[in-house]
């Protein structure tokens, strides 16, 4: 029965090892969003949130974290430096409903994951 038990348990774990990415559960204000580390340096979430709620909010967030290198509102891409890390935002019309986010930070060169999923988070809370 001990066995059985453990065994049931530790599957959750299994499947999370062998699916080949880390999710990754962001909670706080946002309540239970998941978003997914798609690299070293990029995290991914589909939002069902209007385009262009998210498109203005990517705006406002990248205005008042750094400085706008490259903008594209057709494309949904958005390119900006925050101190020495460079942020490029990329957002997707999936369906008419959906919309994929995709941040990535590098800071010299290196994987900034941590900035990456501060600003989703911020730009999730921003389009409530």
């Amino acid at each position: 029965m001990k066995k059985w038990i453990l065994s049931f348990c530790a599957m959750p774990l299994i499947a999370v090892c062998l699916a080949g990415c880390i999710p990754l559960i962001i909670g706080g204000a946002v309540g239970a969003l998941g978003g997914y580390a798609i690299s070293k340096d990029t995290i991914q979430a589909d939002t069902d949130k209007p385009y262009d709620s998210l498109w203005d909010a990517a705006e406002t967030l990248a205005k008042l974290r750094g400085s706008v290198k490259k903008t594209n509102p057709v494309s949904g891409y958005l390119e900006l430096q925050i101190e020495a890390s460079k942020v490029y935002m990329r957002l997707i019309r999936m369906t008419p409903t959906v919309t994929r986010i995709r941040i990535s930070a590098r800071k010299y060169h290196l994987p900034n994951l941590d900035l990456a999923q501060d600003l989703f988070v911020k730009l999730m809370e921003s389009v409530k």
